[in-house]
This record gives C-alpha cells, sequence and structure tokens, in this order.
C-alpha cells in the first residue's frame, strides 16, 4: 500500500479443513528506492468460504510505521535489498491494523 492504495495484491493457495492453516510462501515486490519510505506490506488472513463472503482471521503489516517485530523485519528487508528475510508476525485484529493503517496516512 501507499498512501491508503493498494498497488499490487497477491493470493496464496487455500489451505483446506483445517483451523490452523501453515503458510510457507513467499512473496517479492519491486519496489523503487524513492518510493520504500511510502510504502507497507499489508498481509490479511481470510477464512475462505464457498457459500458467503471469506472472513478476515486477522492482519498484519510491515513498513516504516509499522512497530515491534514488524518494524524489525521491514528493518532487515531494507538492509538486506533482493535478500529473502523471513518472519513468523501474529495476526491482529483487522479493525486495529486498519486504524493504525489510516493514522498512518
Amino acid at each position: 500500500m501507499q498512501n491508503g492504495k493498494r498497488l499490487k495484491k497477491k493470493k496464496t493457495t487455500i489451505k483446506k479443513n483445517t483451523l490452523n492453516p501453515y503458510y510457507n510462501e513467499s512473496f517479492s515486490f519491486e519496489v523503487p528506492f524513492e518510493q520504500i519510505q511510502k510504502v507497507q506490506v499489508v498481509v490479511t488472513v481470510l477464512d475462505y468460504d464457498k457459500i458467503g463472503k471469506n472472513d478476515a482471521i486477522g492482519k498484519v503489516f510491515v513498513g516504516l510505521n509499522s512497530s515491534g517485530t514488524e518494524l524489525r523485519h521491514w528493518s532487515d528487508m531494507l538492509a538486506n535489498p533482493r535478500r529473502p528475510i523471513a518472519q513468523w508476525h501474529v495476526l491482529k485484529p483487522e479493525e486495529e491494523v486498519d486504524a493504525q493503517l489510516s493514522a498512518k496516512k
């Protein structure tokens, strides 16, 4: 995201028949250096439903305006461009992350 606008979207595979899905997937995004201070990477985990809407289980974002392990992950990625940096993140309620992102615009 940049200035509250989604720039790119990527989807993982659907993990069926589990309440505790494990995702071992990586994502790579090209971001021009002059834009890097204005970008956040937002991850939303959804409960997939064949009927009805998919509900958000939780959300997390990494970027300059994040905090804690999310900010540390962002800093590690900036310090090591073009190198994968693996990090576990705790999902937060969607409303909490959306409020943080809105406040950072």
